[in-house]
């Protein structure tokens, strides 16, 4: 099948799913199979959306919540890409620092929430503190398996014209590194909006997507305005990742997943 009709066949399925979906929270509202102050119903919910993409103020809860992300997952990256160069390029380093790593690996950003919450408070540092932390480890981790991956016959080639260990990483190991990398920036941007929206729904205060669906849910008969804020989060993870995945296909087109898809559209 054409890679370009089979990027119209998923589009519609994806769609069609979307629209199954709408149709049975829109049936099961309507019947009242469940009550409306539960469940409103999806017609409602997609209208109070549509409607608060006309609120300054909502909007700008929505860039808060970005600007949030945004800075969260810059600093992840700027820490988690050079420390995973050094992890995979030194075992030494790596040897020492794998305990200290397995350790923090595992805990939850959102169990860590009241302890950076009374170091920083709960304004926009708690925020991007716990979002850097929850988005370091799955670049991190991509970035050293991307370095194992790299293809050792390039690497001593480039030694055998005596290039030194810099020049080998910068020429070889870090243009094979960047395909995982991307792939760990585009998992940890999920991640970020997740816990960016999860800090402030726990914060209950402030400015931001979450505060919003925080305080709905305190009000009566919020029920509608919490999920239209949900349908928003929804719509926000949907489009970031699309971006990411459409960039990562046009800077990393030479892999060789990308390189099939293209043969194999060819043959169609």
């Amino acid at each position: 099948m054409p890679r370009g009709l089979r990027g119209r066949q998923e589009l519609w399925l994806g769609l069609l799913g979307v629209l199954l979906a709408f149709g049975v929270c829109e049936a099961v509202s309507r019947a009242g199979l469940v009550r409306r102050s539960y469940l409103p119903p999806a017609s409602e919910v997609l209208a109070r959306a549509v409607e608060l993409a006309g609120d300054p103020v909502f909007l700008d809860g929505i860039g808060a919540t970005l600007r949030a992300w945004a800075l969260g997952l810059a600093l992840a990256c700027a820490v988690a890409v050079p420390l995973g160069l050094l992890l995979g390029s030194v075992p030494v380093v790596d040897a020492a620092t794998r305990a200290i790593v397995e350790f923090l690996r595992p805990l939850p950003s959102v169990a860590l929430i009241p302890l950076v919450s009374l170091l920083l408070g709960s304004g926009t540092e708690t925020e991007v503190a716990l979002i850097t932390y929850a988005c370091v480890w799955p670049i991190l981790f991509n970035t050293v398996y991307g370095l194992g991956e790299t293809d050792p016959l390039a690497k001593e080639t480039l030694r055998a014209f005596g290039f030194g260990r810099l020049a080998v990483l910068l020429r070889v190991e870090l243009p094979g590194t960047a395909p995982f990398i991307a792939a760990g920036i585009r998992i940890s941007a999920a991640v970020a909006l997740i816990l960016a929206v999860a800090t402030e729904i726990l914060a209950g205060f402030g400015e931001g997507l979450g505060i919003f669906i925080a305080q709905a849910g305190l009000a009566t008969d919020g029920n509608r305005d919490v999920l239209a804020g949900v349908v928003w989060a929804g719509t926000l993870g949907l489009v970031i990742n699309g971006v990411l995945v459409g960039a990562e296909r046009r800077l990393f087109s030479w892999t060789p997943e990308q390189r099939a898809a293209a043969e194999q559209g060819a043959r169609g």
